[in-house]
């Protein structure tokens, strides 16, 4: 059987309206041989998590900066989990207080990047985290 890529969501949730970084992560994974899907911006939650099952995707990276991360992180992972989805993986990035970052990762959100991560650390996590529970999946 042939090896499919790992295909990962980038998605822009709730108001913010600067896709920079999402656009620097997601053409990193594609150099990096992932298939990327990126959602654009003003997502809800109900989009993304919509997306993510439709395009049944290993893992969603959400991006932030206008600071509603504690409340919109958690809802895409709570919809992923009242679809059936909660095996999907999501990590995070952005404009994120180092205080708020437990409270995430408490709420089921695998890593957060912040500003100035190098992109060869979320390929890392990639491989790390995601590879190998979609390995033990298919």
């Amino acid at each position: 059987m042939a090896q499919t890529r790992m295909r990962l969501l980038i998605g822009k949730v709730g108001l913010d309206g600067h896709d920079r970084g999402a656009k620097i992560i997601a053409r990193a994974l594609r150099d990096a041989g992932y298939e990327v899907i990126y959602t654009g911006l003003h997502q809800t939650a109900e989009q993304v998590a919509a997306t993510a099952i439709q395009e049944d995707v290993d893992a969603v990276g959400l991006s932030i900066l206008s600071g509603a991360h504690n409340t919109l992180f958690p809802k895409v992972i709570k919809l992923l989990s009242e679809k059936g989805a909660g095996d999907i993986v999501v990590f995070g990035g952005g404009i994120i207080p180092d205080d708020d970052i437990p409270g995430l990762l408490a709420a089921g959100v695998a890593k957060i990047f912040t500003p100035g991560t190098p992109t060869s650390d979320v390929i890392k996590f990639l491989e790390e985290e995601v590879a190998p529970k979609r390995a033990n999946a298919r």
